[in-house]
């Protein structure tokens, strides 16, 4: 009875290490400014809970740490000497949607993180997965 008890909370409520899963992920989202963009991300676990995360758009490297909590993720970064923070929800594919902020800015921004296939679960034709972001 208790595995079965631990498996169905497992999927009422999310594995934390979802959030963590080490990765690149694609991401599109709506500055501050409402313009829109798109990216890309690396998530690295450090723990049971947190993770490393890097974020390219463009040509800004953006790098940040994040936390789990079962589906909510936070995560606080540096952006030209303003930290900044987000709050996204963790969805059962993986994927995250959110706000983000800088401080000190009277705006919001969102931001969709969707999990790119490992090179195990890509299909075979088609292009080569693009690199990771560099620190």
């Amino acid at each position: 009875m208790r595995p079965i008890l631990i498996a169905l909370a497992f999927v009422l409520f999310g594995a934390p290490a979802l959030a963590q899963r080490d990765g690149l992920y694609d991401v599109t989202g709506t500055n501050l400014d409402g313009t829109d963009y798109t990216g890309l991300a690396q998530i690295r676990a450090v723990g049971l809970n947190s993770f490393n995360i890097l974020w390219r758009v463009g040509d800004q490297i953006v790098e940040g740490v994040g936390m789990a909590s079962g589906r909510t993720i936070a995560v606080a970064y540096g952006m030209a000497q303003r930290p900044g923070m987000g709050v996204y929800t963790l969805h059962p594919d993986g994927s995250m949607d959110g706000d983000w902020t800088i401080i000190g800015s009277p705006s919001i921004g969102r931001e969709r993180l969707v999990p790119r296939p490992s090179p195990a679960e890509a299909p075979a034709a088609g292009g080569t997965p693009a690199s990771p972001p560099r620190q």
